[in-house]
């Protein structure tokens, strides 16, 4: 039998319920052995039922059918029904709206239109100022406009990776980077971690056994892990680009809530394109994104920018422009890196004696389960009690090496309900027995 009509038989399965979320597929060779196939015909079953998102391998314990079926390379999209959304990494705070809502009335009210010119240069130094940290500023001949971190990404791996080349990544990493330089072509590859961040070793070794044309890093307040590359590995990782001649896409989204940490850029500016956006700054629908690059690079990604339509329109840079003119976005920087560290405070006391990998400044934690847990089971048993996690699976590059560990993302529900959903989940992992549903 064809190996896409077996898998089709094993989607039936899952999509009528005979097959659950957390349930195991036998080993390999035992599905080889009861479907009378070769072992070989058995693994490209199992790999076309993870291209398809609907089972994840977890090392040492198996294949497991997922919690969410989806795209492997996208989170889970839990449908918002009334429960507590540990999914969405966004924080939004009392009273942000109104802010943006005043901003717009006094766009609205200037008598000039608004200009909307796409893909361009920034001329107004105030937005280098803004981006800036730890000392670093972008050098504004190389800033950009993008409508969003996603589009800027995706310039970014236009211009800098041909069809068929290769992107090095974290082994955890964030998702959607890797779905944006699979769509345009190019090839993930995962690189090995500690616990500093990424390794300088892996990175050599990869490019040694075949070029990398870019890497993409998390080095401020990784997502998923939280980790922060302390200085002696960011400078590690800075010289081995210019020695290796790399270029590094480097994610700093949610830089701003570690302002005194210098991006990677800072250390090696002309080998490093930095990404930016106010999407966690500000809000989800304020999403223009910004490319921080040398001049020579950003004269690649302007073209891939207009290319792609992932340019910003003249109205979202303009009302970010406004908010930035009145304070708003500083104000609501520091308020929002003073309710991380409340969060975490509130999480760290809720999953107190669990195995926690978290950033006192970071709005998401991991958290490694227990055995006999496995990750895909834990987020199906949440999901009953009305969580939404997110399995290690969305977040690995290697099919097949999905830790038993889940995201949780703190910034959506109000503190009471996030302290009562992290004490559920606790007592879940702890393995207490009888729990009651989320309100």
């Amino acid at each position: 039998m064809d190996y896409h009509a077996l898998a089709d038989r094993i989607a039936a399965d899952i999509a009528h319920g005979r097959l659950r979320p957390g349930d195991r597929l036998p080993p390999l060779r035992q599905f080889a052995h009861r479907q009378g196939i070769a072992a070989s015909t058995a693994s490209r079953v199992y790999a076309e039922l993870g291209r398809r998102g609907l089972v994840a391998g977890e090392v040492g314990r198996g294949t497991f059918i997922r919690a969410t079926p989806g795209a492997p390379s996208s989170l889970p999209e839990w449908i918002e029904t009334g429960e507590v959304n540990l999914v969405t990494n966004i924080a939004m705070l009392p009273g942000q709206d109104a802010l943006v809502r005043r901003a717009l009335a006094a766009l609205a009210a200037q008598p000039a239109p608004l200009d909307d010119q796409g893909a361009r240069r920034l001329a107004d130094p105030a937005w280098a100022t803004a981006l800036g940290r730890a000392g670093w500023q972008p050098d504004p001949a190389g800033l950009l406009l993008a409508g969003s971190a996603r589009g800027a990404f995706a310039a970014s791996f236009a211009a800098l990776v041909p069809a068929g080349g290769r992107i090095g990544f974290e082994s955890l990493s964030y998702p959607t980077a890797r779905t944006l330089a699979q769509r345009l072509g190019a090839l993930p590859v995962p690189l090995a971690m500690d616990e500093d961040g990424i390794r300088p070793d892996a990175i050599e070794a990869a490019h040694r056994a075949a070029p990398l044309d870019a890497l993409y890093l998390q080095p401020v307040l990784h997502n998923p892990l939280g980790t922060t590359m302390p200085p002696a590995r960011r400078a590690a990782v800075a010289a081995l680009l210019r020695r290796l001649g790399l270029v590094a896409v480097e994610d700093a989204v949610y830089g701003f809530l570690e302002p005194d940490v210098p991006p990677l850029a800072a250390l090696a500016p002309e080998r490093v394109v930095l990404v930016d956006s106010l999407s966690k700054r500000v809000s989800p629908g304020q999403t223009l994104g910004f490319v921080a690059a040398p001049p020579a690079l950003a004269g690649r990604i302007a073209p891939a920018l207009r290319g792609g339509a992932w340019f910003a329109t003249g109205l979202a840079r303009d009302l970010a422009g406004r908010m930035l003119a009145e304070g708003s976005i500083a104000a609501l920087e520091a308020e929002k890196r003073a309710e991380a560290v409340r969060r975490q405070a509130l999480a760290r006391e809720a999953l107190a004696g669990l195995a926690l990998r978290a950033n006192p400044r970071a709005f998401h934690l991991w958290l490694e389960l227990p055995e006999p847990w496995r990750a895909e089971a834990f987020a199906a048993a949440a999901a009953r009690r009305g969580i939404a996690v997110s399995p290690g699976a969305a977040f690995a590059m290697a099919p097949g090496h999905a830790p038993a560990a889940v995201r949780l993302a703190l910034g959506l529900p109000g503190p009471e309900r996030l302290r009562a959903a992290l004490a559920t989940l606790a007592a879940l992992a702890r393995g207490t027995a009888e729990l009651p549903e989320m309100e």
